[in-house]
């Protein structure tokens, strides 16, 4: 079970929270001119990267608000969490 610290209310339990993704995918400026291909790159091709990793989470069981988490993905430590409008610390 993972321990993850929401930025607003603390230390809590992962069932609290949902997985939103990878927070680096930023969405095209312009979706409605792109190709059908190139929709669908955003949409489904993700990198699957080992060890620490930016991710977005929602804490739907509590204060509902979404933020991000560097986490390791081969040991899932939770290294970092930050406001969606502040930078994850560096080095972690």
């Amino acid at each position: 079970m993972l321990l993850i610290i929401c930025p607003w209310c603390g230390p809590r339990d992962q069932t609290e929270f949902t997985y939103g993704g990878d927070a680096n995918v930023k969405r095209p400026a312009n979706p409605d001119t792109l190709t059908d291909e190139a929709w669908a790159n955003y949409v489904f091709i993700r990198e699957n990267p080992r060890g620490a990793h930016a991710e977005l989470w929602h804490h739907h069981a509590s204060c509902r608000r979404w933020f991000k988490v560097r986490r390791n993905t081969m040991t899932h430590e939770i290294l970092a969490t930050a406001k969606l409008d502040e930078e994850l610390p560096a080095g972690t």
